[in-house]
């Protein structure tokens, strides 16, 4: 089954400990995008930009204050709220982190197998497990007894992938999927989670503060600043004609592959003093409010 995932008017506040009660911090600002099947959409921003937070609140962990985030299948019609979970998976930034240390790998992808009935016994768990680890590029029968520790950073994450498969999902979240591993080991997971999307039809959001790698594997990018989308559009558009100073500040400070340093087009005070210059939209040529009505 296709699914296309359709985020609208994502809000959340958090309260600020410590001061007045009805004192809030407004992390994620009237977010909205649209991902259909076999399409990757990169949310990039700096940390505190609410990338994470959007994330969480896609996945379940985390209410809205505001917005919604619906799942569709291929005629239109909203998935039950009681399958969200099973349609859509997190792949988390720290693979250490996302798995228990006292179990095996085995234990790690049967355990999602069991929970969303994806097989029949403990027999056909095991042989799922193998061939979970078979499509993540992974030595079945030499990790599945193993235990995170005894995997390198970019086994661990690939068992992070296939846990993520286990149930079967249309939608997956991938929260900075590479920025804790190694260089030499980010491009095989970015390779991977390409070739799974297109054998699956997934609807990936590939979440980074990496406009290299962003604009490679996405499709179309969404900028982040301060909670609130700032630029949108295809990758090579948003990526190569920036038009947000704050967009144009990212770029300018992302590795040059010639060697060098960008050369810094933009004043840091313009991004400060740009809150109200609205989104700049790729798709349409035009500059737009956050409610998406054009600004003269």
């Amino acid at each position: 089954m296709s699914i296309t995932l359709e985020v609208a008017g994502l809000v959340k506040d958090f309260r600020v400990r410590g001061g007045p009660r009805r004192t809030r911090l407004r992390a994620v600002d009237h977010v909205s995008f649209t991902i259909p099947p076999g399409r990757t959409l990169g949310l990039v921003g700096e940390s505190g930009s609410g990338k994470s937070t959007i994330a969480r609140m896609i996945t379940g962990l985390a209410e809205p204050t505001a917005g919604h985030v619906v799942l569709r299948d291929a005629a239109g019609r909203p998935v039950p709220r009681g399958a969200h979970q099973e349609h859509v998976q997190m792949v988390f930034q720290d693979p250490f982190a996302a798995l228990n240390p006292f179990h095996t790998v085995e234990h790690h992808l049967a355990r999602p197998l069991r929970l969303h009935r994806r097989a029949r016994d403990r027999v056909d768990a095991s042989r799922r497990v193998l061939e979970l680890l078979d499509r993540v590029a992974l030595p079945a029968e030499q990790i599945v007894h193993r235990r995170p520790h005894e995997l390198s950073g970019g086994q661990r994450q690939r068992v992070a992938i296939a846990r993520a498969l286990a149930p079967g999902p249309q939608v997956i979240v991938a929260d900075e999927p590479v920025s804790m591993l190694d260089v030499s080991v980010r491009l095989g997971i970015l390779r991977l989670l390409a070739r799974l999307q297109r054998e699956e039809d997934l609807a990936v959001l590939y979440i980074t503060h990496d406009l290299a790698t962003a604009r490679h594997f996405s499709d179309d990018i969404l900028v982040l600043y301060q909670g609130r989308v700032v630029e949108r559009g295809p990758a090579d558009d948003v990526i190569l004609g920036p038009r947000h100073p704050y967009t144009r500040l990212l770029a300018a400070a992302s590795p040059d592959p010639r060697g060098g340093r960008r050369a810094l087009d933009v004043d840091p005070a313009a991004v400060v003093a740009s809150g109200e210059m609205g989104v700049y939209d790729h798709h349409t040529g035009r500059w737009e409010d956050h409610s998406g009505r054009p600004m003269t």
